[in-house]
């Protein structure tokens, strides 16, 4: 499966993007905002520029974990239906811990992706019922055994 996030709304404090799922446009995504990082760069270049809590994730492509329990995140009524099981990136170069959620501002993101309904500046919006939705779709394919990777553009 391929999700790509392109990145469509560069603000200050916060990035709007549009999320694809094997190219079918699914929901608008919120990150934190974004300082031009790329995974080409080396841990050194992205920690020199990245801003703990305040800087999206470099753009790259990366493989996508549906096992991993977040420690965070994990005992939240609202991630029970899939025992706390977020999607997760792997190999973010100078970020860890970097999942797929719900919420609705940058304050919410830490690195994250927020999944929603972009209908209010800097937000999203309807993000619980996003989340569950697009986390069918990924569950499904992961338990065919399709590995899942996303984009960030």
């Amino acid at each position: 499966m391929e999700v790509k996030v392109k990145r469509i709304a560069r603000k200050d404090a916060y990035t709007i993007g549009k999320m694809y799922v094997n190219g079918e446009y699914v929901c608008d995504t919120l990150e934190d905002k974004d300082r031009g990082l790329t995974s080409n760069m080396s841990v050194a270049q992205i920690c020199g520029v990245k801003i703990k809590g305040e800087t999206a994730i470099p753009t790259g492509r990366y493989l996508v974990d549906m096992k991993t329990v977040s420690p965070r995140f994990g005992g939240r009524a609202q991630y029970q239906f899939c025992k706390g099981r977020l999607p997760r990136l792997c190999n973010t170069p100078g970020y860890q811990g970097v999942l797929i959620h719900c919420g609705n501002t940058a304050k919410d993101t830490e690195g994250c992706i927020l999944v929603g309904e972009n209908k209010e500046r800097g937000k999203v919006l309807n993000s619980k019922a996003t989340f569950n939705r697009l986390y069918l779709r990924l569950a499904i394919a992961d338990k065919r055994g399709e590995q899942i990777w996303i984009t960030i553009e």
